[in-house]
């Protein structure tokens, strides 16, 4: 159930979707006769999509959950690196019979450059299929398949295909690594969501070391930096409200201990 629901509030708290919804909502309001409501809904629809996607407001928003977690260092040699899902998209790949990635893509592909400098830690996949509609290949399916492709023996990797968001990334990776005092784990994930999935393995009871990819900002210096179209300013200011509500959420429902977990 907390799933569906998260899906469901995901998709309505996603800016870009708010503002096209407000839009119809005016239009339909001038449709049935309240022309000044109806004109006035449409305009702010209207110049909320303009500001999102003109302004820096994506990357404002972005760049405090970036900046939150350091890379570890690189001593010493770890345990193993657990690498969470999101690179994956399950449907065309299901469809296309390929492994297809998404612009999340990092997460995977820093795994052949640390496997090669740790030839002895364990590669940790965690994840399953997040997709509440046309429901495809698992990501664990679809990471066996890439890591073997990049080197990595069968023997170093352990799969966990059944998470389906970050707080059952860290729960079900607890129970299949079941980590021992003196484990030293990284966690590699998107910058931005590093907050987010440290705070849920902290509360699973794994202290993982952020080992931050997939950054899309260059940091304070693109705090003033508009976008060049519309699509790329909304895009990232859906991924930075997104984050910053499942962050909330979380904290919220006891998932995290706080808003915004620390290093």
């Amino acid at each position: 159930m907390f799933f569906v629901l998260s899906k469901v509030l995901g998709f309505l708290a996603t800016p870009s979707n708010l503002a096209v919804m407000a839009g119809l909502a005016g239009g339909a309001a001038a449709l049935l006769g309240a022309r000044g409501l109806g004109s006035a809904v449409m305009g702010a629809a209207i110049l909320s999509l303009a500001v999102a996607g003109l302004s820096p407001l994506g990357n404002l928003l972005l760049i405090p959950l970036e900046e939150r977690f350091p890379r570890a260092s690189d001593e010493p040699a770890p345990t193993g690196v657990i690498v969470l899902g999101g690179a994956f998209d399950t449907v065309i790949a299901a469809s296309r019979q390929e492994v297809a990635l998404t612009k999340a893509a990092e997460r995977l592909t820093e795994i052949a450059e640390l496997a090669r400098r740790w030839p002895k830690a364990q590669i940790v996949f965690s994840g399953g299929s997040g997709t509440l509609l046309f429901d495809g290949a698992t990501e664990a399916d679809l990471a066996a398949r890439l890591l073997q492709s990049f080197g990595v023996e069968p023997e170093r990797i352990l799969l966990e295909g059944r998470s389906r968001n970050t707080v059952e990334n860290a729960r079900f990776t607890r129970d299949l690594i079941e980590p021992r005092p003196g484990d030293r784990w990284l966690l590699v994930t998107s910058a931005y969501h590093m907050p987010r999935a440290v705070g849920c393995f902290r509360a699973a009871g794994i202290e993982v070391q952020a080992w931050p990819v997939d950054f899309r900002t260059r940091g304070s210096e693109d705090a003033l930096r508009p976008f060049r179209s519309v699509s790329a300013g909304l895009s990232r200011v859906d991924v930075a409200v997104r984050e910053w509500v499942g962050l909330v959420t979380y904290w919220l429902l006891g998932y995290v201990t706080g808003p915004l977990p620390r290093p």
